[in-house]
């Protein structure tokens, strides 16, 4: 919309000039004012005088209109009226045979009538150029009037306006569109300056549009789907679109089979995302469509899909008894339905693909807690589904007792803190009891005992159950304090002997020394006696 702001009051400028024609004689014809500076449609007054001496026809040539106010003999005053662009009227006179004339410069202002920034787009894409056009519609002087074009208070251009005042113009200005330009105003400014004509700069503003702009990224939305629906399922359709602006103004959603199932949308800064809880019945076809529309300005982003239903129970794993005694038949059978096939059944070769497969065992106490597994396929759009089923055997066998689980012989030094580690196994959980052999006095298993000398002794481990009963010896073996003595007793004499044979041992090597100590000495002896008795040289 145009936007016309208040007219200041247009004041007028006169430059009162005279100018001398030379005619006949010292004859001379003037205008005043020689230049005038008023408003459009305003009006001024005119004198034309002559100093001819002779007969003087005296007038003003114009195309405006013209009242005669005052003459004299040798002037007339005349005022100009609805001036409404720029003139030059011309005084002229006829003194005698002679013509002379004197014209004046009248210049005609204006302000613009309006001024209009034309509609922006709807949407202006970023990083795309954007032309910013300002119509403006009259004002003059145009070589004073220009034309600003602003985003918000900064000046992005000013440009002269030009042309012809009775000519509508049109200024442009391309910018870049950015993200930041995202609900920013834009507006023209005209500005008449006609301070060289010492009055003022007068401005006039157009009415501020609204620049709405967005950014899409190269990628369309993402479907975060599975390709396959199970009947009788929930499954979450999900859809997202990252690195779009601005994402509060987008709209996303989701379309399954033509119909827009319930949904939640949620916008973040830069992406946007849209979720739906689809409940999977017999009612859907075995194909559906499945799209993600993405909404932003003028522009649909879409993603399509197509899903595949599919119906696929898990297979039927029995046994004939879930518990058995040991020794008992169980028949493990594993059945498959809705088209699919068994693939797999622990405890039976492998074999191709059947609806059903089954096999009988002997139950036996390594069987007890045996899990049994079942798989079925089904293929479905190329791709090969599995569901499993389990099951777990219980068997019912007596105790059982051996070395591992109970040792035969334990040895423990009296005084000593022990504990009798003896556990049997079986289905039910068996009981168990020590006693010794001889006087049936018990020993507690699992507890710690300080050791007594008359522990001593044979037992007999029971264990037993509602499925039987077994038995197992187990001797222990005390070490007290006197069997300590004998060992002493034993031992000093054995060290005492050793000690004997070590200190006879020294006895002779010293012995020896000192007789050979004394035969040196006599040898010696005998040599000194032999010297002294021979007779002289």
């Amino acid at each position: 919309m145009a936007s016309t702001s208040a007219k200041p009051t247009l004041p007028l400028l006169l430059a009162l000039v005279t100018v001398v024609i030379p005619g006949p004689g010292d004859a001379q014809v003037s205008i005043h004012p020689r230049e005038a500076f008023l408003p459009q449609g305003g009006s001024v007054q005119v004198n034309c005088s002559s100093s001819c001496k002779e007969d003087i026809s005296l007038g003003l040539e114009t195309q405006w209109l013209k009242d005669e106010l005052e003459s004299g003999p040798n002037w007339k005053l005349f005022e100009l009226s609805g001036i409404g662009e720029d003139g030059s009227p011309l005084c002229f006179e006829n003194c005698g045979t002679v013509q002379s004339s004197a014209s004046a410069t009248i210049t005609v202002y204006s302000f613009p009538e309006s001024v209009e920034l034309r509609p922006l787009p709807a949407w202006q894409q970023v990083g795309k150029d954007l032309t910013l056009r300002c119509h403006v519609d009259g004002g003059a002087p145009r070589t004073q009037l220009s034309a600003v074009l602003l985003r918000g208070e900064e000046i992005l251009s000013r440009q002269p306006v030009g042309g012809h005042p009775k000519d509508p113009k049109e200024i442009t200005f391309t910018v870049l569109a950015s993200r930041g330009d995202h609900g920013a105003n834009f507006s023209c400014r005209t500005e008449l300056d006609l301070r060289p004509q010492g009055l003022a700069l007068f401005s006039n503003v157009s009415e501020a549009r609204s620049l709405r702009t967005f950014d899409l990224p190269a990628t369309i939305p993402k479907l975060d789907t599975p390709d396959l629906l199970e009947v009788g399922t929930q499954q979450k359709l999900f859809c997202s679109l990252e690195g779009l602006f601005p994402a509060s103004e987008a709209r996303i959603y989701l379309e399954l089979g033509g119909q827009m199932p319930t949904q939640e949308s949620t916008n973040s800064s830069d992406s946007v995302s849209a979720t739906a809880l689809v409940e999977v019945t017999e009612e859907f076809d075995r194909t559906l469509p499945l799209r993600c529309v993405l909404e932003l300005a003028d522009q649909i982003l879409e993603t399509q899909r197509t899903l595949t239903v599919y119906n696929f129970s898990a297979p039927v794993l029995t046994l004939s008894q879930l518990e058995v005694s040991e020794g008992s038949q169980v028949t493990v059978k594993c059945e498959a339905h809705s088209g699919s096939k068994v693939v797999l059944l622990s405890g039976v070769e492998p074999r191709p693909p059947t609806p059903q497969v089954q096999f009988t065992l002997n139950a036996s106490s390594e069987d007890h807690k045996r899990s049994f597994f079942c798989s079925a396929a089904l293929e479905v759009a190329g791709k090969f589904l599995f569901k499993n089923q389990t099951l777990e055997l219980h068997v019912l066998y007596g105790p059982r007792l051996d070395e591992t689980d109970c040792l035969g012989n334990w040895t423990w030094q009296e005084g000593s803190q022990q504990t009798l580690k003896c556990q049997a196994w079986g289905n039910p959980s068996p009981k168990m009891t020590c006693r010794r052999k001889a006087d049936g006095a018990l020993l507690p298993i699992g507890v710690v005992k300080s050791v007594k000398q008359e522990m001593n002794g044979t037992y007999v481990c029971h264990a037993f159950s509602s499925h039987g009963n077994v038995t197992r010896n187990v001797y222990l073996t005390v070490l007290y304090h006197s069997q300590n003595n004998w060992t002493i007793i034993i031992l000093v004499p054995v060290l005492l002997v050793i000690v004997g044979l070590v200190m006879a041992a020294s006895y002779v090597y010293n012995r020896q020394r000192k007789i050979r100590i004394y035969k040196l000495q006599k040898a010696q002896e005998e040599a000194i006696k032999l010297k002294g008795q021979a007779p002289p040289p």
